[in-house]
Order: structure tokens, then sequence, then C-alpha cells
């Protein structure tokens, strides 16, 4: 049965925020909406699974699914939109630095504006300098690589079309990238609303030196994909025709050179530009090949999300 709204929470070892996250997103919407809230437990080392079983048993807005061991974040998000029934898809941090308060904004904002996302920002954050100071140069860096001109991608708290979710696909860490996928996907109508942030109360931030590591090359794959990602040849192809090309041209010279012009000069062989032009024809050769390889891949790979769930509880009834 379809749902207003579907409110996705990733998570991991958050055992003493899910209670307090559950009668908060209920105080706001019980009443005013038809919801769900889909618990995704990411492999958790804690007894989070065994607040989200109780949690379950005493709400019927709530479902729970457990993956059997860690996956990420994209994994969680990805399974929890794939099984989201909301007209409208929230997605939120179970550690409480969201709040559910947003949520009828963002809601409003979907259905009247008729944006097809819509991402926080957290204009204030209550996070340290180590956290914060990556966050500005990753943002500065996905404005101007995606085109894109949000203040704060990385915001867990966002809304989305329920086609929206449906249509993209997440995996590694690309759920710092969403709606850079949502606009290579056709849904151009992407807002931003200032959002509160709230002070971590419980456990430990998951941030750490990896994701600023890993988070460059995650922009770059990104925006490849977007932009070849159903055509791989025509980057690989032209760029290794360009230095097939090159190659072959400096050949066809020295060539042309050595039979016509200085007859009496040393070999091809004992001449280091025909090796650089036989580099260039080789790694032209290469590139090509890369493409044409890529292509068959793509058009024969099958889905990369599979993940292991251990358990599903609940129907999300209301």
């Amino acid at each position: 049965m379809s749902k207003q709204i579907s409110i996705v929470v990733p998570l991991f070892n958050e055992e003493e925020s899910l209670p307090h996250l559950i009668d908060w997103i209920k105080k706001v919407l019980d009443t005013k909406f038809s919801y769900e809230v889909l618990l995704v437990d990411d492999g958790s080392k804690d007894e989070s699974w065994k607040i989200i079983e109780t949690l379950v048993a005493e709400n019927n807005v709530v479902r729970g699914i457990k993956f059997q061991r860690n996956y990420g974040k994209s994994a969680a998000l990805q399974k929890g939109f794939e099984s989201s029934k909301g007209d409208v898809v929230i997605t939120m941090d179970a550690d409480l630095q969201d709040s559910p308060e947003e949520i009828p904004e963002l809601y409003e904002m979907i259905i009247h504006q008729d944006f097809d996302l819509v991402s926080g920002w957290k204009k204030k954050r209550h996070d340290p300098l180590s956290k914060t100071i990556p966050t500005k140069l990753y943002n500065w860096a996905a404005r101007r690589i995606t085109g894109i001109y949000l203040h704060d991608f990385n915001c867990g708290l966002k809304a989305y079309k329920g086609a929206v979710v449906k249509s993209i696909e997440l995996y590694g860490d690309m759920h710092r990238y969403v709606p850079a996928l949502a606009k290579y996907a056709g849904f151009t109508k992407i807002g931003e609303k200032v959002v509160q942030h709230q002070a971590r109360k419980f456990g430990v931030t998951k941030f750490g030196l990896n994701r600023f590591l890993n988070g460059p090359l995650d922009l770059i794959t990104v925006a490849f994909m977007g932009k070849f990602g159903k055509k791989p040849m025509h980057f690989f192809g032209a760029l290794g025709s360009l230095m097939f090309l090159i190659g072959f041209t400096l050949i066809f010279y020295l060539g042309i050179d050595k039979l016509f012009i200085h007859q009496n000069a040393k070999l091809l062989a004992d001449r280091s530009e025909f090796y650089v032009a036989l580099i260039s024809m080789v790694i032209g050769v290469q590139f090509f090949m890369t493409g044409f390889i890529s292509e068959l891949i793509g058009r024969n790979s099958s889905s990369r999300n599979v993940y292991l769930i251990e358990k599903e509880i609940g129907d999300g009834s209301q």
C-alpha cells in the first residue's frame, strides 16, 4: 500500500539513538501523514537490531532490514530505496543530528513546489573542524564538477520524489552524490533547504580519513559515469583514436624524411622520435580496446546491488 512518506534511515551501531528517533518522528508525523520508517541496519555490532525488533513490535509504521554484514551507507540507502512505498522518500541519519521537524516542509516542497529532490543544508554545523574543513573542500569541488550548486551535498537529510529513488543506483560510496546521479537520470529540478543540525548525543561519528581520501575519486567516477557511463567508447575511443593518429602521423613523417629527405640519416630504430610514435600508437590501441570492452561489459553485466539480507521485519502498515 502506497504511503505519502517513506523515511529511510541507514544505521550502524546506533542502539542508543533509535528509540529517541522513532519517538521524535511519531511526534511530528502521527495523525498528519501516512508514512513508514525503514530502519536499515548495516551489519551493526551492538544491540541495534534488537532495538529495531522491539520498535517494529511496538510501532506498525516501522520496518527493519538487517544486512548480514557491513556493506556501507550507499548499500543501506539502495536497499531502503528499493523497499520504499512512499510518494515522497526522506533520508536521514540515525544519530539524531537530523531533525524530523524538517520533514513536513520537505514534503511540501516536493509535492507543491514540484521539486524532484530537495537537499538539506546544515548552514550552522555542530561538528569538529576535522570534519567541517574536508566537507567544505568536498562541496566546493562537487559544485564545480557536477554543475549543481548546492551548499551541502553530503547532508543526510534529503527528500525525493518516489520516481527519483527508483531511477538511480547507489553502490560504493555514491550516496554523497545522489543529486548528481538524479541529474544524470533526468531529474533536474533540485532544491535546497536550510535545516537544523543537532550535536551528536550518543555514540561516535563514523567520519574517517578514508572518506576524505575516497571522496575525490568517487566524484570523478560520478562525473565520468554521468557523461560516459552509457557510452564509454565515446571517451576511450576518441582518446585512443587521437593518440593513435598522433603516433601514426609521426611515424609517417619519419618514414618520408628517411626515404626522400635525409636518406643518409641514422636508422629509424636509432631515433627517439620513432619510439615516441610507437608508444603513442600502442597506447591509442589500448584506449580504443578499453572502450570496446567497456561497451561489451556494460551491455551484458548483471546488477551489482546484491546484498545478503539476514532478516527483514515489519510491513509498514498504518
